[in-house]
Order: structure tokens, then C-alpha cells, then sequence
């Protein structure tokens, strides 16, 4: 019977000199669903995104993705385990147009060697007809069409966040890792976003690990939610029962008392 858990993290801990900016977080990921790591700035959160895309080696504790330790995996071995990213700071090549963009992310695809397609073999050929059909469906599946053949340089911040994520998804991952998809979005764009990741997980069978601030987007699409101040866990549970926890709500806006004193020095503002 197939493992219902698809990332396990395991009591993980990473230090910076004296700052302990994860202190052991342990949480799993099951197969098909979101998941998604809230909490105030400086949470930690975007620091377990860079462990399990192993940028950063954790301090103790580990990490196992589908059966395998993925602590003892290279950085540029991730993406072809089934594990793609986006970052909150967009990373694509500006120069290039939307569908060179799409057709970077089929690399961990690549079956044919450097003489086949220096002389661009009949295997070369299939194996670009194959890719670009891959990067058609994203493509369609986003409704990037209007913008194939556009330099990503040109176009607005909200459709390059949607090439990135297309990019992502034409490497056809097991767990896509999300950081901060509504990051500079505005209403109605975060809508789209929404139905996007519904998608994914419902449509295409990925797999989504997400960081995002936007609870209302948060609440839309999770399955589950671990909240994190600190580096620490605090709660995890649906959105609603995470959104209630006590110390959620404390880490988020204070103790009852600084709530009150809040609310006291707003009211003599307006007065």
C-alpha cells in the first residue's frame, strides 16, 4: 500500500551563528493535499522552503520525501526527484520570451545526449515535439496563450508570478512549493490565483506546499496550515482551527491586553 505521506519533517532545527532561526519543526505533508506554513515575519517559514529545496542544510533533524532522505540529496538533484519552486521574489529570464521560459522547466526531462542534438537526431526531434505539447498544456491550463511569444521583460508583475508558477509546473513535479503565490497581487489576480492552485492539486494530482500571508487565500485552497513564530510551530489543523488557536492569535496581534491597549489609543486618536 502506497505511503499516504509525501514530505516528512523531521524535529528540524537550522542555526545562523547565534540565531536559532528554525528550533525543531516537525510536520507531514500527505499526498494531494495544501499545506500551507502561515505566520508573522520572521516566522521561519521561508527558511523550512529553503531546507527542503536544499539551499540551506538543516542544523539537526531531516527531511524525507517519498520514502527517501532528501537531506542527503545535492541542491541541483531536487528538481529531478519531483520537487519544483517558486520563489516570492521572481526568478525567471527576463531576455526570454514565455515560451523559452516554459521550455527551460521540461530540462529535468531531457533524455537525449549532447551528439543527438548537436546533429538534431530524429530523437531529438520527438523529444522536442513532446516538450513543447507538455508546455502547450500548462500553457492553456494558465491561459498564458495571449502571451507565448511575449518577452518576460515587458510584461506586468502579476502575469510573470503566473509564468513562474507555469514554469514549475511544466517540470510536472510531485510537490510544488509555493512561496508567497499572491506576493503583489491584487484582488482580482489572487482569485485567479486561488482556482489556479485548486487545479493543480485537484485537476493534476500535485502535491502543493505553500507559504502565503493571505489568509483569505490561505483559507480558500488548504487542506492544512501549520502557523510558526519564531522558527517554532504553534498550531496545525485546518485553516479555521489554526485561526482560532490562541497562540496564533497572540503571535499575530498580542495578548488580550495589548489588543485592548490598541483599541484604547486608536479610540483617543479619533476622538
Amino acid at each position: 500500500m502506497m505511503n499516504d505521506i509525501l514530505l516528512s519533517a523531521q524535529n528540524l532545527s537550522v542555526r545562523f551563528g547565534g540565531v536559532l532561526a528554525v528550533n525543531n519543526v516537525s510536520f507531514d505533508v500527505q499526498r494531494g493535499e495544501v499545506f500551507t506554513l502561515i505566520g508573522p515575519n520572521g516566522a521561519g517559514k521561508t527558511t523550512v522552503f529553503n531546507l527542503i529545496s536544499r539551499i540551506y542544510t538543516p542544523t539537526s533533524g531531516q527531511i524525507l520525501y517519498d520514502g527517501q532522505v532528501l537531506t542527503d540529496v545535492p541542491p541541483h538533484a531536487v528538481a529531478n526527484l519531483g520537487i519544483a519552486r517558486t520563489f516570492q521574489n521572481i526568478e525567471l529570464f527576463e531576455h526570454a520570451t514565455v515560451l523559452q521560459n516554459l521550455l527551460i522547466g521540461r530540462h529535468t526531462h531531457r533524455k537525449t545526449s549532447l551528439w543527438s542534438e548537436m546533429f538534431f537526431t530524429a530523437k531529438t526531434r520527438a523529444a522536442e515535439i513532446e516538450a513543447r505539447e507538455k508546455v502547450e498544456q500548462v500553457i492553456e491550463l494558465l491561459d498564458l496563450q495571449h502571451h507565448r511569444e511575449s518577452m518576460v521583460a515587458g510584461l506586468p508583475y502579476g502575469v510573470r508570478k503566473v509564468v513562474e508558477l507555469a514554469r514549475a509546473l511544466c517540470t510536472e513535479p510531485k510537490l510544488l512549493l509555493l512561496d508567497e503565490p499572491s506576493s503583489g497581487l491584487n484582488v482580482e489576480e489572487t482569485e485567479d490565483m486561488a482556482f489556479w492552485i485548486s487545479d493543480i492539486k485537484n485537476v493534476l494530482g500535485i502535491t502543493v506546499l505553500m507559504v502565503e500571508h493571505d489568509m483569505t487565500l490561505v483559507s480558500k485552497v488548504s487542506d492544512r496550515v501549520l502557523a510558526m513564530a519564531q522558527g517554532m510551530e504553534l498550531a496545525t489543523g485546518t485553516p479555521a482551527q489554526v485561526q482560532s488557536d490562541p497562540g496564533v492569535i497572540e503571535a499575530y496581534l498580542g495578548t488580550v491586553d495589548d489588543v485592548s491597549s490598541l483599541r484604547r489609543e486608536n479610540a483617543k486618536e479619533s476622538a
